[in-house]
């Protein structure tokens, strides 16, 4: 069976598009993805073929997602439809826990290859597929010329009730603001163009399930490491009384734990459900607007 990277090989040699030239050098850049090729080469005795089809499916959609979070660039189908980037690849299962990714990138105006690379990555699980993507991605921005976006883990804010007689345990209606405000600060940071938003709902720990890891000395930053994530976001509501409340987040090197970026509202007038209102405001004026 021909091996991935000798398909490619074909590709670049004889099926290199015409060129494309803007019409405008403002508009978005086209970047033209088609779907990756799989082959697998480990002789297992198992059939994984709808395993990896889901997979490669995920991969190809993550993939597309992260580009096309970039506002200087725009997907097309395929070239010549207005694409000034072509993005090509292929995956190759070589053994259990082996498989090989190879990714080009072709300048279709200048008819010239800007990225060729074959990685290496471990693993045959959602997991692992998840990493190569992330990987991936970063890889094929930075031959786009542009930073790919930080892989950030958003934890579910929680919430300090220094109210005379605060309820035991999480009121209903509480968390469902709670929600909220994770939800739409979650939403602001991923439409920035500048975060991937990782999936946290895997994440264990005492300090995750009880909703304290405000108070567990920046261990946040390693779960998020495990969970693929470059930096760690946790956020604070802090009630004051019924109408008072501040704001607070802090973000996190999920490798080294150094916090990076702060934010704190200062008192806040206002009922349960401007809390995130004032969330989504915080994180873009202190985070999202500063850089």
């Amino acid at each position: 069976m021909r091996r991935p990277w000798l398909i490619l090989s074909a590709f670049l040699l004889f099926v290199l598009p015409a060129p494309y030239s803007p019409a405008d050098a403002e508009d978005a850049v086209g970047i033209a993805m088609d779907d990756f090729s799989y082959t697998d080469t480990s002789a297992e005795p198992a059939n994984q073929t709808a395993a990896h089809e889901r997979r490669l499916s995920a991969f190809m959609t993550a993939l597309r997602r992260d580009i096309g979070a970039d506002r200087r660039y725009r997907l097309v189908q395929s070239a010549p439809d207005g694409a000034a980037f072509k993005v090509i690849g292929g995956i190759q299962k070589t053994s259990t826990l082996v498989q090989w990714a190879k990714v080009a990138v072709i300048d279709v105006g200048a008819k010239k290859v800007v990225m060729d690379k074959l990685y290496t990555f471990r693993g045959d699980n959602d997991e692992s597929w998840e990493r190569a993507e992330i990987f991936v991605s970063r890889e094929v921005m930075a031959a786009l010329g542009t930073p790919a976006p930080v892989a950030l883990a958003v934890f579910e804010f929680e919430l300090d009730d220094n109210t005379a007689a605060p309820a035991a345990g999480l009121a209903a209606a509480d968390a469902s603001y709670l929600a909220e405000v994770t939800g739409s600060v979650r939403d602001a940071l991923g439409q920035s163009g500048r975060y991937r938003i990782v999936d946290v709902g895997s994440a264990g720990g005492e300090a995750v399930k009880a909703r304290a890891l405000r108070d567990c000395d920046g261990c946040e930053a390693a779960i998020a490491q495990k969970l693929g994530a470059d930096q760690s976001l946790i956020g604070v509501v802090r009630r004051v009384s019924r109408t008072e409340y501040t704001l607070g987040f802090q973000v996190r090197d999920a490798t080294t734990g150094a916090v990076l970026a702060r934010g704190d509202s200062g008192l806040r007038m206002g009922a349960d459900y401007s809390w995130k209102r004032g969330a989504v405001r915080l994180v873009s004026d202190r985070l999202i607007g500063t850089q």
